[in-house]
Order: structure tokens, then C-alpha cells, then sequence
């Protein structure tokens, strides 16, 4: 098979579907491994990789289906989250896992990824803990395995599905398994208003208290982050968000703050200063200006960070923030030239256990390291076992995940 038309030197630019399938089949006939990029707002994320060609899908771009009523939207993989998320303003809609813009943390321009880079990653913000991840609320794609065969799963509607659902198990993959071309997600509309409880000088042990508290409330929080003293300002802040319609947000913001009254340093965020702070904490902003030290992404039980953060935190010198309840740590060590990877899996298999990825490091840090938690023996076979049955030329940006 000849080499794709559509080639600038090493790199690939499919226009359409059938350009994309061209261009796999070609480099599944060759055995050339090909790196899948979007914009490359997520390129740093991984493993590197020695990779021949370049296949970059940002030509294949646009909403295709967009119906408000129906709450779905379907766009091509190479479209840009700023695209999709300004259609959806326009429709008072949104992406409820509120996707997470790398750009300011990885050192390059904000609003780059693409439709195709956030399922690949299923990373997500805040919201996470009351609604999933991206990969709850796709409901189906079109993609190109590495055997450079088209296949489809999924469809417009959640009860869709019989058999494997593969949309999902493509989800979180880095383009390991499958190049998407089609993503077809549920949408859901925005809220009202929303409001922020903020109490302020908490320990990371009292803050892990006050968040459990609220989020056993019927308060219905949307949101629980803590930011140690000298992240979020002067002193520490333990935000509880909550959303909807005005008049329950105020009502359910003003119980909540007597259920907390034991933490009487209190204060209220309203809808714009509340939204601001949150898109700090979902982008990890606090880390974005600080280029050469390497960020972590610890995912643990939530009544567990605050110890995981203190184990680590007693041997070398950190800053860190909480999402999720606690359940998610982000980790920056002042170190420059240390991941402290072996320190950081340590304390989290004592802490009731989980995963810690390494989100941004030096290529010479990201070569030595596992960047992706490493898997049991059981689990690391099956994931090689469906990774061979997608793409059994190892084709598909091979090494990224490590494996």
C-alpha cells in the first residue's frame, strides 16, 4: 500500500473517516508506529515515544449532531473543547465532568485540547465525585484499530449497548487501542447559579472532617476541594460548592454552613468568584507557573489523602492541594531534578492504597520512571491481551502508557 496523499514529510493530515482508515491500514502494512495527536495539548503526558510518523487529527474537526432537546451532541475527534463548550453556552448546556484544560499547566496556550484528547485521557474536574468521569457520559464512537479496521460502538442513546461496550474500554487509553474519528456524548444542562462555602485556616485533617461531613449531608455538594495555606492564599481554604436553582442554593448553602458551625471562619463565594476559583482548582493552576518541577496526580481513598500527603510530605519538601473529597491529590515536588516515585507509591499502598501518575516531568524523568501506576501481574496481562486484539502491530502510539 502506498503512502497516504495527504503527508507533509512525517506527518499524516486526514481530512475525513476514510483518510484516517488509509492512513492505519498503510502504517499497520508497514509496521510503522504512528504518534495520534489532536492539537498536542496532552502530548507531554505519558511515555515518550520513537514513533516514525505523525498522525495529526486536527483536520478532522466539527460538531456533526447537536440536538439540545435530546441532550447529545456528536463531533469529530479532532474538534476543539472551546468549540464544543461555546455551543453548549449558547444552549445554556455543558460537559457536567468539566473538562480539564492542560494548557497552563504543561506550558503551553490554554483552550488547545480537542474532543478526541479528552476521551482518550478521561481526565475531568471537580464535579467528578457527583457525576463520573467523560467516560460515564459517552455514549458512542466511531474508530480505526490498529489493525486498520473501522468499528463503531455505541450510539444517540444511553440503552444502546449489547455485548462489550468498547467506547468505554477506548476511553482512557491514550490512543493505545483505537484512533477515534466519531465521539457522540451525552450533554446536560447548566445550572442556575452556584455558591461556594469557603472555611478558611483548616488543617488537612480538620478539612478531610469538614468535607466528609458535607458530602453525607443533603446538601448536595457538587464540589469539595482544600487548598493548604500558601496555595490558596495566607491561610488555608476548605471550598464545599453547590448548585442549582438560586433559591435552593441559598437555602441549602445557609444549612450547611450551621451543620459546619463548629469551623466559625466562614465565607461565601458567589456565582462568579465561585466559578473563578473552581476553574483553578479543576486546571491545577497553583502549579502552572513553576515549569521545571514535576506534578503528580494522586488518586486515593478520600479519608486517606491528608495521610498520604503528610507521609510524603515528612520526608521531602512538597505543595499540594486536594480535589475530590481528598480523593484526589495534586502533588508538586520542589525537587527539579527527583520525581520521588518510589516515596510518593510507597505512602499511597500504606494509605489504603490507589494510583499516583506523574503528570509532568523532564523527558530524561518521564524515561526512568513508570509515569502511569504499575498494574498487577493478572491485570497488566489482560490489558496486553486487549491491547494485542486492537492493534496487535503495536502501532498505535506503542510505549506511551509503559507497556
Amino acid at each position: 500500500m502506498a503512502k497516504p496523499d495527504n503527508a507533509t514529510g512525517a506527518d499524516l493530515h486526514p481530512k475525513t473517516t476514510e483518510d484516517v482508515l488509509n492512513a492505519v491500514a498503510w502504517a499497520a502494512g508497514e509496521k510503522l508506529p504512528l504518534e495520534i495527536i489532536g492539537q498536542g495539548s496532552k502530548r507531554s503526558l505519558g511515555h515518550t515515544m520513537q514513533t516514525v510518523h505523525t498522525l495529526n487529527m486536527s483536520g478532522l474537526s466539527g460538531v456533526t449532531l447537536f440536538e439540545p432537546e435530546e441532550l447529545v451532541l456528536s463531533a469529530k475527534a479532532g474538534t476543539p473543547i472551546s468549540e464544543i463548550v461555546d455551543l453548549l453556552d449558547e444552549h445554556s448546556q455543558e460537559m457536567q465532568f468539566e473538562p480539564m484544560d492542560f494548557g497552563p499547566l504543561l506550558g503551553i496556550s490554554s483552550g488547545q485540547g480537542t474532543l478526541g484528547g479528552l476521551i482518550s485521557t478521561n481526565f475531568c474536574g471537580p464535579r467528578r465525585l457527583k457525576v463520573g468521569s467523560a467516560r460515564d457520559h459517552i455514549l458512542g464512537v466511531t474508530a480505526i484499530s490498529g489493525r486498520g479496521e473501522m468499528f463503531k460502538s455505541g450510539g444517540r442513546v444511553v440503552k444502546n449497548v449489547t455485548g462489550y461496550d468498547l467506547s468505554k474500554g477506548v476511553t482512557g487509553a491514550y490512543g493505545t487501542l483505537a484512533v477515534l474519528t466519531d465521539v457522540i456524548i451525552k450533554v446536560l444542562p447548566k445550572s442556575e447559579t452556584e455558591q461556594t462555602l469557603v472555611l478558611n485556616g483548616l488543617s488537612d485533617q480538620q478539612a478531610s472532617h469538614a468535607m466528609s461531613v458535607a458530602m453525607g449531608s443533603n446538601a448536595e455538594i457538587s464540589g469539595a476541594a482544600h487548598l493548604p495555606a500558601g496555595i490558596g492564599g495566607t491561610s488555608s481554604m476548605t471550598l464545599l460548592r453547590l448548585e442549582g436553582f438560586a433559591p435552593s442554593v441559598e437555602y441549602r448553602i445557609g444549612n450547611l454552613a450551621k451543620l459546619l458551625g463548629e469551623f466559625d471562619r466562614q465565607q461565601k463565594l458567589d456565582n462568579t468568584t465561585s466559578g473563578d476559583k473552581w476553574q483553578q482548582v479543576r486546571n491545577c493552576t497553583p502549579f502552572s507557573s513553576c515549569q521545571d518541577r514535576c506534578v503528580w496526580r494522586i488518586s486515593c481513598v478520600p479519608s486517606e489523602g491528608y495521610k498520604i500527603a503528610a507521609a510524603i510530605s515528612n520526608t521531602t519538601s512538597v505543595e499540594h492541594f486536594y480535589d475530590w473529597q481528598g480523593g484526589l491529590i495534586w502533588m508538586q515536588i520542589e525537587d527539579a531534578e527527583n520525581s520521588k516515585s518510589d516515596l510518593i507509591r510507597a505512602a499511597v499502598r500504606s494509605n489504603g492504597g490507589g494510583h499516583a501518575t506523574l503528570v509532568r516531568a523532564s523527558t530524561a524523568i518521564r524515561n526512568n520512571v513508570s509515569v502511569f501506576e504499575p498494574q498487577a501481574a493478572a491485570l497488566a496481562a489482560l490489558s496486553r491481551r486487549y491491547r494485542e486484539n486492537f492493534d496487535p502491530f503495536s502501532i498505535l502510539n506503542p510505549g506511551r502508557m509503559g507497556n
